[in-house]
């Protein structure tokens, strides 16, 4: 049975009418996007200014670390915003995450060192954290259940523009400023935005009612951290193959299982039906997908001889379909079939790694990458905005905040995991640059041996198939 959720505009919204750019949800919509804009034009300016600052600050053996720093931190952060979102409300973890992510944005911006760069990304890190958990709180609290749809399809657009012009803006920045002002330049892109979307909020976005406010529970913040922790551990233990990296990738898991087992809603692993399963397929979802799309680009350049440029401009079309594939799963009509939405996304996905792996042969045009991707990224729209509606509308006020954190972590955890285990097996299977010389002797190309780079498809593409199969359990069982 579906939990029957108080709607905090039921009053004022009455009549159904208007959309997302309604004036009663103009600001707060262009607020919450601009925030999204911000933290998408990081994600994709960061990474392609990220190997010229470490270069500059003699600090390639950190390099990892600048992201998985990131990465950890977000997982505790957003535990910590689930909880203070239920307690009092998501208008302090969004205000203080984005003044956070600013932050941790000028440090490294200014580092001198290696160390207070990466110090910086972990910071970033926690204000991450703190805000993608409260903007889905948002979406609970400040709009109706028929507009949530538009809201993760806006969502999910707002990753459009920084996916194209991302990293052109960023290299261009980089070689004709340098790669500070790139981190320096971003926090400027949100201020004027969230300055017209916070009076909005305050209006829109409450707290919970007292009856409704759930206390904060120090356990769950102490899981969290020994979540983040274990994940750290087993990252740095996936990186080194030596016999020796055994006890750290133990204790990495001796602190992560039992973690996430107490983090999650009972039965996510085990695919229980309803919540459970819409938790599980987020990071189903998210981990098969960036983990794949993390060595397209590296499968260009070495096999098929593509420019770094052209590589990246391969994955482009997912990024448009993306958000086709979100506004798609946005229109009314389709409501009652949420849920095959999520599995024929779950199926789009697979088709697509498995297409992209075609590459790989020769007798293949590079170009199926991209035509390849152009069905992924529709298939992740369809189902990551379908997850995050389902998530919504199975969360009554008291535990919006706890289950968009699980979300969150789960699409996190999912993503460090699965992109370190495709790492560990294309290291172990001769992912190394591997050179070849001409007949003077000379180095003529780089490249990695391809059956590292099918097992590391492959097995992504079944998991994405199971997943269209565990999607079947996400509509709640009947109860007596």
């Amino acid at each position: 049975m579906e939990t029957t959720k108080h709607d905090p505009l039921a009053a004022q919204d009455a009549d159904g009418s208007g959309g997302v750019l309604d004036k009663r949800y103009r600001a707060l919509t262009l607020g919450i996007v601009s925030v999204v804009l911000m933290i998408a034009f990081e994600a994709t300016a960061v990474g392609t200014a990220m190997p010229i600052a470490a270069r500059e600050l003699h600090g390639l053996g950190l390099y990892a670390f600048a992201f998985s720093g990131y990465f950890t931190t977000s997982l505790l952060a957003m535990v910590i915003s689930g909880q203070w979102c239920d307690r009092g409300g998501p208008l302090a973890p969004l205000g203080i995450g984005v003044v956070m992510f600013a932050a941790g944005l000028v440090v490294s911006g200014t580092a001198q060192t290696m160390a207070v760069f990466v110090l910086g990304r972990a910071v970033q890190g926690l204000g991450g954290g703190l805000v993608i958990v409260a903007l889905y709180v948002v979406a609970g609290r400040a709009y109706p259940e028929r507009l949530r749809p538009s809201v993760m399809a806006a969502f999910s657009a707002s990753w459009v523009v920084p996916s194209i012009v991302g990293p052109l803006v960023s290299g261009t920045v980089t070689e004709q400023l340098g790669w500070r002002w790139v981190f320096l330049s971003i926090p400027l892109l949100v201020a004027l935005p969230l300055a017209v979307m916070l009076p909005a909020l305050r209006r829109t976005a409450h707290a919970p009612a007292p009856e409704d406010r759930a206390a904060m529970d120090g356990r769950r913040i102490w899981l969290a951290a020994a979540l983040a922790t274990g994940a750290a551990v087993l990252q740095y233990a996936g990186q080194d193959l030596r016999p020796l990296s055994v006890v750290p990738a133990v204790i990495g898991l001796g602190l992560l299982v039992p973690s996430v087992i107490r983090l999650l809603p009972p039965g996510t692993l085990r695919a229980a039906r309803g919540l459970p399963t819409v938790i599980l397929m987020r990071g189903m979802a998210a981990g098969t997908f960036i983990a794949a799309e993390s060595f397209i680009p590296l499968m260009l350049v070495t096999q098929r001889g593509l420019s770094a440029t052209l590589a990246g401009l391969s994955l482009t079309g997912g990024g448009l379909t993306w958000a086709l594939g979100s506004y798609v799963q946005a229109r009314p009509r389709l409501e009652p079939v949420r849920e095959r939405l999520v599995q024929l996304g779950m199926v789009l996905t697979a088709i697509a790694i498995s297409g992209a792996s075609l590459a790989l042969i020769d007798s293949f045009p590079p170009w199926i990458v991209a035509i390849a991707w152009c069905f992924g990224g529709f298939g992740m729209g369809l189902a990551i905005s379908s997850i995050g509606v389902l998530m919504l509308k199975l969360s009554t006020p008291a535990d919006a905040g706890a289950n968009s954190a699980a979300l969150q972590v789960s699409d996190a955890l999912s993503n460090v995991l699965m992109v370190a285990a495709a790492g560990t097996v294309f290291s172990a299977l001769g992912g190394g640059a591997i050179s070849t010389t001409d007949a003077a002797g000379h180095v003529a190309r780089a490249a990695s041996h391809p059956a590292a780079f099918a097992a590391v498809f492959l097995p992504v593409a079944v998991i994405a198939l199971f997943g269209a199969v565990v999607a079947a359990r996400l509509r709640p069982g009947k109860t007596p």
